[in-house]
This record gives C-alpha cells, structure tokens and sequence, in this order.
C-alpha cells in the first residue's frame, strides 16, 4: 500500500467530469462491506463516529492511503453535525476573546471549504447588524472595530475579496431594505458583514463521506461500538442484532458528545446551542441574515438565518447540560423564550410562541479542562475554549474532541497526524486542503450545469443527473410537500447514492423536512415510498 501524495500547491476544485464511480452509498455496498470488515483482516485505521469530524478522519486517512472502515452507531450526521447554525464561521468571536490561534484556524478552514473543497456547498452570506436604541455607540463602535478585524482575519487566512466582500456601514433606509422587518423607531443604521454560510450541514457531512468512500473508506452506518480497544473494537450491527470484532491497527474515537462513554478519562462538556424555525413568511422579505445584539451583552448575538426553502432559523443560545447525552436533545421551553424575546427588541412585530413552527438543539463537545481562572469557579459554556484535542488514552486509543463543524478538516488531520505516529502508519501528508469533496467544481462551472440552480447548490456537478430522474420519472418530478422544494427524485437519489437506509435519514438529515413536525408526517408516506422504490430498483 504506498502512501498518498502530498500536496504540491493550491488547487483548484475538478472540473465537471462528475464524482467517481465508487462514491455512491447504498444498502447494498453496506451489506458487502460490512461483511469484509467484521471478522476480517484488520484494517489501517478504524474510525468511531461518522460526524463531520469522524468522516473528515476517514476521509483523511483513505486519502493518505491507508485502509479505513468507519462507523456509526446511527447515521451520518445523526448527533451535533446536523443540529449546527449552518454557518461556517471565520472566526470573529474566538477573535474578540482573544483566542488569536483558533480565529485564524477558522478563517483558513472557511477559506479551504469555499475555495477549494466545498464551493457547492459553502457561499457568502450577508448579515447585518442593527444599531438600534438598545445598541449604544460605543458598542457600535466596538461592534465595527469587530467586523473590521474580521476582515483582517480573512485577509491573512488568503481568502479572496470576490468570496467575502468587505463590511460596511448603512444608512437606516438600507438597513430596512436588506431587513424589512426591523422596527424603525429609533433606527440609526446597521453594520453589514459576510461570512460563510453552508445550505445544509449534514449534506456536508455526507459529501465529506462519500469522498472517503470514493478512496476506498468502509463507511459503515447501524454499526455500534461496544467496547474500543487499541487494536480494534467489538461492534453490534443494529440492523440484524449480530456482534463481531473490528480489528485495526490504530483507532480513532470521533464520537462527539458521546466519546467520553467509550474512552475513560475524556471528560466532555456538552454546551447546548438551541434554534427556533419560522415559517419564512412571518417575517417578509429577508435578503440578509441578521445579527440581533443580545441586551447586556458585549459580544453575543442572536442570529436570524433565511434558508431559501421556505423556513428561517433563529438561534442561538448555549447552556451547560447536565446528566446524560440524549441521542435528540430537547429544547427548553426556556431557550424558546429567550430567544423569542431577543428577536422581539429589534423587529416592528413580535414573534410569537405560536409562530414558532419548529425547533431543534445540538450539544457542542467542548473538553472539560476544570476551572480555567485558578479560582475553582467553572466558567460558562460560552466562555470555554473551542480549542480541539487529541488525545491518546493509556491502552492506544486515539480520541479526536472540541472544535467544531468549520475546523472539522483540520481535527480530522490532527487525528490522523497522531495515529500515523503513535502507530508507525506508512503514510504521507494529508492531502485533503487541496482535495474537492464530491459534486465540486469552480464557479464557472458550476453556473453552466445545465439543472435548476436550487440542485447545483446542493449537489453541485451531480445536479444535472439528480434533474434526470425526475425529467425520467414525472411522478419524481413533483415537490414532496406542498410549501418545501424537495421533491422525489432527491429522495431517490439519497438511498441509491447517499446512504440513506430509511424515511428518518431521508427527512431528518438527506433533506431538512424533519426539522417541522408537521411537515414531517405530511411527508412521511411519500419518503416511506421513496424507500421501497429505490431498494427495489437496485
């Protein structure tokens, strides 16, 4: 097996020539696969989560290389991957709390996944900020200093202007018109910034792993770690009940919120992170994402986010959370409260309970590190480092935490980086900076595939084949639910290709559907039969 090839310079997303062959996940590559791997030869490395950071390992090591298997005890993105902002951040807040290192980790990685590897999947988004009366200058004034630092930060991360315009300072009158919704009295202006912005973060995710199939990854979901070893682990597939042994040169624990429960000694400190959805009509004409300032807070926002499908995100808070990690964490009638009262001191009509028409929360892994001031007192959520780790426990098991979904590349890399070492893997440098995930391509190309725009943003050269089966099919043509842009061909699409195995991965991660109750059971029957017709045309 010889190692991957390093990386000579920067590249280019490919050209349109479509993803590999062998990138497509189904029931069926599980099923053969799974079998290879149970009870078979060992294999280079084992990954346990199949997160953003768990499939950004897989991705890593396969592209070095090395021999792969990874599992999940669920789905891709099942835990904190698909419960994010969809933000990809460059760094801004890290920067204000004087955490230098980790901003400009984060505007580097924004700068790879919208120039390199995701430009499908990651854009611009506008966000402006308010200066309403419960803003004063001075904190405007910081604020700007704020944005303009941000700025530096893209600058030094090499992250080109035509990708991230430059912040600016409005009138009141452009304020409303990026943002109608704002109340005017009192108004004074707004700041206006860019960051990156993903359309969905758990297609990422299974973007990231279909990648690291296409390098010859096992990416095996339903497979529950039982007990981790550093040769390997023993494992139960939740599909059929039966049990087996994984054997693996090095192992990779990535399992998030919950890898403290299969490693001893890793204590993680789940921060809640809450979102309200909003029917996009309660609100009007949102060209822009907004930044509401939090009353009494120096540096904390609420975030408006339009999503272009009918629904606006509101988040979000972060809360410490005791006891245990819940496969779906609740969301607080608390949080729902804050959030709306937030919202309430910026726009001209308030939000109400019942406008809220769905909601959901993801527990952040921060490391547990104790006390951070010396004085024993334990420091918010908020305030905790998003610094990441790698640790090795005493028995050889690797254990990737912290950071979070934008340095998803870099944790992923870490990881890999240590287990090559610890374990004298015969492997080279990551490639994956310079790496395309499937579907991307440049701009240019991009804009000339000949599919509706809303399917390029999210399959990106593989548009033009996900619009065929519904030109093929007229009865996949048609949107799965009234008021949602999805239709059946995309649900096809993501059993053959995706990995999709049932109607909870087609709603609650291949589309975002699930995240409306309502809609979700509307949907229900139309993506149970999307299930059939896919597994029987196989």
């Amino acid at each position: 097996m010889s190692p991957a090839r390093s990386r000579t310079g920067p590249a280019q997303p490919a050209e349109a020539a479509g993803p590999p062959a062998d990138s497509s996940l189904s029931a069926a590559r599980r099923a053969r696969e799974l079998a290879l791997t149970v009870g078979g030869p060992a294999v280079d490395v084992l990954v346990v989560g199949l997160g953003a950071t768990g499939a950004g390992v897989a991705l890593d090591a396969a592209a070095r290389g090395l021999s792969v298997a990874a599992i999940d005890a669920h789905d891709l993105a099942f835990g904190t991957s698909r419960w994010s902002s969809k933000l990809v951040h460059g760094g801004l807040r890290y920067l204000a709390s004087a955490q230098l290192d980790v901003a400009h980790e984060s505007a580097v990685e924004r700068g790879v996944l919208m120039e390199r590897t995701a430009p499908h999947l990651v854009g611009a988004q506008p966000f402006v900020l308010p200066l309403t009366p419960l803003v004063s200058r001075g904190q405007a004034a910081l604020a700007w200093a704020g944005l303009r630092a941000g700025d530096g930060l893209r600058l030094a991360a090499r992250t080109a202007r035509a990708t991230l315009p430059a912040p600016r300072r409005m009138s009141a009158v452009e304020t409303r018109h990026l943002a109608p919704a704002l109340r005017a009295t009192g108004l004074r202006g707004g700041l206006l910034s860019w960051d990156g912005r993903l359309g969905d973060d758990a297609r990422l995710v299974t973007a990231v792993a279909r990648t690291a199939a296409a390098r010859g990854a096992r990416i095996l979901t339903r497979v529950r770690a039982l007990e981790l070893t550093a040769s390997g682990a023993r494992v139960r597939d939740e599909l059929t009940g039966e049990e087996g042994e994984i054997r693996a040169r090095a192992v990779i624990n990535a399992a998030g919120v919950w890898a403290g429960s299969l490693v001893d000694g890793i204590r993680i400190r789940p921060s809640r992170g809450t979102h309200l959805v909003l029917r996009a009509e309660r609100l009007g004409p949102l060209p822009a994402g907004l930044h509401i300032p939090v009353p009494g807070e120096t540096n904390r926002f609420v975030l408006v986010l339009p999503q272009g499908d009918g629904r606006v995100y509101v988040g979000l808070t972060d809360e410490p959370v005791d006891g245990g990690i819940p496969d779906v964490p609740e969301v607080p009638e608390a949080d729902i409260g804050f959030l709306l009262d937030v919202l309430g001191s910026a726009l001209e009509a308030p939000v109400r309970r019942a406008d809220v028409v769905g909601a959901f929360a993801g527990l952040r892994p921060l490391l547990d590190t104790g006390p951070e001031d010396g004085s024993g007192a334990t420091p918010r959520t908020a305030d905790v480092s998003r610094r990441h780790a790698v640790l090795t426990s005493p028995d050889g098991v690797i254990t990737v935490v912290g950071g979070k979904l934008t340095t998803y590349r870099r944790m992923a890399e870490d990881a890999v980086d240590a287990a090559v070492v610890a374990r004298r893997l015969a492997a080279g440098p990551s490639p994956t900076a310079a790496l395309p995930l499937v579907g991307a391509a440049p701009p240019r190309v991009l804009a000339a595939l000949p599919a509706p725009r809303r399917l390029v943003r999210r399959y990106g050269t593989e548009a033009p084949a996900v619009h065929a089966l519904g030109a093929a099919d007229p009865g996949l043509r048609e949107a799965v639910l009234e008021g949602h842009p999805v239709t059946g061909a995309e649900l096809v699409w993501a059993v053959r290709h995706e990995g999709a195995l049932d109607e909870a991965d087609l709603l609650d991660r291949r589309t975002r559907i699930g995240l409306v109750p309502a809609d979700r059971a509307a949907a229900l029957p139309t993506a149970r039969s999307a299930v059939g017709e896919a597994l029987g045309s196989r």
